[in-house]
């Protein structure tokens, strides 16, 4: 039998569960031992290692000399321990306590944003409840989507607290938590303010936890609708380079399913111009990020450098470490950069006014709904880029396009902005900015090519990586930080002067954009047994491996962009259109 993460010399306990008498270690749960049993347990509150409270009542079951049932995923394992988890009482307890739940549920399923993906609709369906027998006290309460980013919808919120976990303890923001008491508990954030008044990174973690639809993104396709209908718009899109390996899931395909040619195909289809590829700009970045860093060690410039290409992370340093502001590359993130070259030299090149140029971003995230709206990102007077859709809205618009997503002919990105190299393509996984720099970093600073671009120190879905490059006479140190507790922690030891870098890595999603707040929602059942970050970065490092161009600095499309339009990385033209500034914000509401 297969135990998830268990060495084989683990100290072992023999249990009975349902009259099957199964061995499993000795720190498990009845729910982890009822997993590996392959054996199922109905849960609605639980997520591994985020959310283990035992609050819903969902996964009870019998153990034999207990005085009541017990929550499974709270309920440790002992030797000898006897478990029934179908008995009729078990049974009657998980439907009643269903039913009081879907008592006073908000009931609109079918325009729900989460039906057929919704946890709760899920439950009612397996444990077969027909009828409510109860009537619940509904309350009517305001919805909150004020945010340019997510939607917090508290009349659909079923009190699970995987939010709650997931702000609190992952991304160490707690800008959310129960208020009130008893059949008034809500969730809610500090006075009950927008999320949009607090300090909110607007990572949209807490979208991707959430069983049902009491928080989601805020919907920008009728935005996007209009602009493809508007025939003096020239509508251009671009996709991040994790949307490929994750948009699958949306219609049925397996995790880490890479895409690329359906999406293109499903683009094209839905009536864009043209559709470029983000990856292209993030070698753009690289060059302009590389340049800096360069400039910086030799210089002696404000270290250590730390990437900007996270909205969330950018905005969380602005609240809670605005001390780092000066460490913050001025490059702007890769989509933002790109469009503001969509507006000037795209639109020069192809003789079109940057008026009616028209930008869509596709990205994995909700935080770069609030970066496309940041003034400071205007470079040609008009946003740099007009709409950013998440990957769950961009599936959205494609079925109802009614377009066969699995079945259409793969296409290839267009000309003249459609090459990106490998490096480009690994910015979507943690650590894959930090090794796409210094594929180049290393390079320049060494004035000799390098053939092993696999820097495998920075991989990984450890919280905090540390590497050493050796260059020349210089030891390069870097470190890379996913998830903003993490990114906490780096920054306290840096403050502390516990830990010295030349170059810093952070984003805000745990895993990287993979992992990204937009990216389609798995439930419970898949999101607690696999790790979602690892299975999709898998893809992403696959496609690098195959492409012929694996460093941004010999992107030919990029060396064509210097010549023609930009003269050189760190240029006066390239910092007006790719740099940018952040700004100091309030930490906590004002009443």
């Amino acid at each position: 039998m297969f135990w998830k993460g268990v060495h084989k010399t683990m100290e072992m306990v023999n249990i009975t569960i349902d009259n099957r008498k199964i061995q499993v270690p000795k720190d498990y749960t009845i729910l982890e031992a009822a997993k590996a049993a392959n054996i199922y347990i109905p849960t609605l509150c639980f997520l591994k290692d985020i959310n283990e409270i035992g609050a819903c009542r969902m996964c009870v079951v019998e153990v034999k000399g207990a005085r009541s049932l017990q929550a499974a995923c709270v309920y440790p394992v002992s030797e000898g321990l006897e478990i029934y988890t179908q008995s009729p009482a078990v049974r009657e307890a998980r439907k009643v306590t269903l039913e009081l739940i879907l008592s006073n549920h908000e009931k609109k399923c079918l325009t729900c944003v989460r039906s057929k993906n919704c946890e709760l609709q899920t439950l009612a369906e397996e444990l077969n409840v027909k009828d409510i027998r109860f009537e619940g006290e509904t309350y009517k309460l305001p919805l909150d989507d004020f945010s340019p980013s997510v939607v917090r919808d508290p009349n659909k919120c079923i009190l699970c607290r995987r939010c709650v976990s997931m702000c609190k303890n992952v991304q160490q923001v707690s800008v959310i938590d129960t208020t009130e008491r008893g059949f008034k508990t809500i969730i809610s954030s500090a006075f009950n303010k927008s999320l949009n008044e607090v300090p909110c990174t607007m990572c949209g973690q807490c979208i991707n936890v959430c069983p049902v639809g009491a928080l989601r993104e805020k919907d920008d396709t009728d935005k996007v609708w209009e602009a493809l209908a508007n025939p003096e718009l020239h509508v251009i899109v671009q996709t991040a380079p994790a949307v490929r390996v994750a948009l699958g899931e949306e219609f049925g395909m397996p995790i880490g399913s890479r895409v690329t040619g359906n999406m293109i195909a499903a683009l094209k289809l839905l009536g864009f111009d043209r559709v470029f590829d983000t990856d292209t700009a993030a070698d753009l970045t690289i060059m302009e990020e590389g340049t800096e860093v360069i400039n910086r060690i030799k210089n002696g410039g404000k270290l250590p450098v730390i990437t900007s290409c996270s909205p969330g992370w950018i905005k969380f340093c602005e609240h809670y470490y605005p001390e780092f502001l000066d460490n913050l590359s001025t490059c702007k993130s890769p989509h933002e950069m790109f469009g503001a070259i969509l507006k000037s030299y795209y639109a020069e090149k192809e003789g079109i006014d940057p008026s009616k140029v028209f930008v869509v971003s596709i990205m994995p995230c909700t935080a770069k709904k609030f970066e496309a709206a940041r003034p400071e990102l205007a470079a040609n007077g008009y946003p740099d880029v007009d709409v950013v859709l998440t990957t769950r809205e961009l599936a959205r618009m494609i079925k109802e396009a009614g377009i066969d997503f699995k079945n259409v002919y793969e296409e290839h990105f267009d000309d003249p902005m459609g090459d990106a190299s490998g490096a480009g393509v690994i910015f979507g996984a943690t650590g894959g900015v930090m090794e796409a720099a210094l594929r180049t970093v290393a390079e320049i600073l060494s004035g000799q090519p390098i053939d092993n671009v696999d820097y495998e120190q920075v991989r990984g879905v450890e919280g905090i990586k540390e590497a050493s490059v050796k260059v020349g006479d210089l030891t390069l140190k870097a470190a890379v930080a996913h998830g903003l507790g993490n990114a906490r922690k780096l920054l306290d030891r840096i403050k502390a002067g516990e830990a010295e870098y030349h170059f810093v890595e952070i984003m805000a999603c745990p895993g990287g954009c993979v992992n990204g707040g937009g990216q389609p929602i798995q439930p419970s059942k898949v999101r607690s047994w696999t790790d979602l970050r690892t299975e999709r970065a898998k893809a992403i490092y696959e496609e690098d491996k195959e492409l012929p161009i694996r460093k941004s600095h010999e992107n030919p499309r990029i060396k064509a962009l210097y010549e023609e339009y930009l003269e050189q990385p760190g240029s006066h033209k390239a910092h007006k259109l790719l740099h940018t500034h952040y700004v100091k914000r309030e930490n906590y509401p004002v009443e």
